[in-house]
C-alpha cells in the first residue's frame, strides 16, 4: 500500500447481498481462476476488515498484501505446501500487533491482539464473498518462517494467510452440527 492512506469505499460500492446470504453462502475456496483481483477490491476488503470489533478500539492488527509469485512460493512452504497459497492471485496475511495491545493490557494483550486479528479476518472473508471473490483462511503455517519471509518485528504475530481470487469451484454447504453438541444453555 506504499504508505498511502486507504479510504473506506466499502459502504459506497459493491454491496449487493443481504447479511444472511453472505453468512450462509461463504465457503473456503481453494481453487482460483487465473485472473487478478483489482487493487480497489483488495482495498475494500482491508477497509471491511477494519470495521471489525477491537479490544479498547486499539485495532491491534496489521496486514501484508502479497501479489508476488516468488513470495507466494515461500509462504506456500511455510504453509506446509497448501497449494492455494501459491495459486491464489492475491494473499493477505493478517497479523496480531501484540506490542500495541500489550502496551495497554499487559499479559492479556497477546490474547486481545489475536482476537482483534481474527475478528478482522472474518470480516474480510465475509466481504470477499459479498464481492464475488473466493477466499480461504489458511491457519496452518510455521509462524517463524512467515515472520522471517515478511521481515516482521518480533511483536507482530501472523494469524492467518488469506488466499483470495475468483472461484474456480462450486462448493456445497457443509453438514451442520446439532445444537446440543455445541451449546450449553444455562437458565
Amino acid at each position: 500500500m506504499n504508505g498511502r492512506e486507504i479510504s473506506y469505499p466499502f459502504g459506497l460500492c459493491y454491496l449487493r447481498m443481504n447479511f444472511k446470504d453472505v453468512l450462509q453462502g461463504r465457503r473456503s475456496v481453494r481453487s482460483y481462476k487465473n485472473k487478478p483481483v483489482p487493487r480497489e477490491m483488495a482495498e475494500s476488503l482491508l477497509a471491511a476488515a477494519e470495521f471489525a470489533p477491537s479490544a479498547g478500539n486499539l485495532r491491534s492488527r496489521k496486514y501484508v498484501v502479497i501479489e508476488s509469485p516468488q513470495m507466494q512460493k515461500v509462504l506456500t512452504q511455510a504453509a506446509f505446501g497448501q497449494s492455494q497459497v501459491e495459486t491464489a492471485p492475491l494473499l493477505i496475511v493478517v497479523c496480531a500487533d501484540v506490542g500495541r495491545s500489550s502496551s495497554r493490557y499487559g499479559d492479556r494483550g497477546s490474547l486481545y491482539a489475536i482476537q482483534d486479528a481474527d475478528a478482522a479476518t472474518m470480516c474480510l472473508l465475509l466481504a470477499a464473498h459479498e464481492l464475488g471473490l473466493g477466499a480461504c483462511w489458511n491457519g496452518a503455517f510455521d509462524d517463524a518462517l512467515v515472520r522471517e519471509a515478511l521481515g516482521m518485528q518480533k511483536d507482530i504475530l501472523p494469524t492467518a494467510i488469506i488466499s483470495l481470487g475468483w472461484s474456480n469451484e462450486t462448493l456445497l454447504p457443509p453438514d451442520r452440527r446439532i445444537w446440543k453438541e455445541m451449546v450449553n444453555w444455562i437458565e
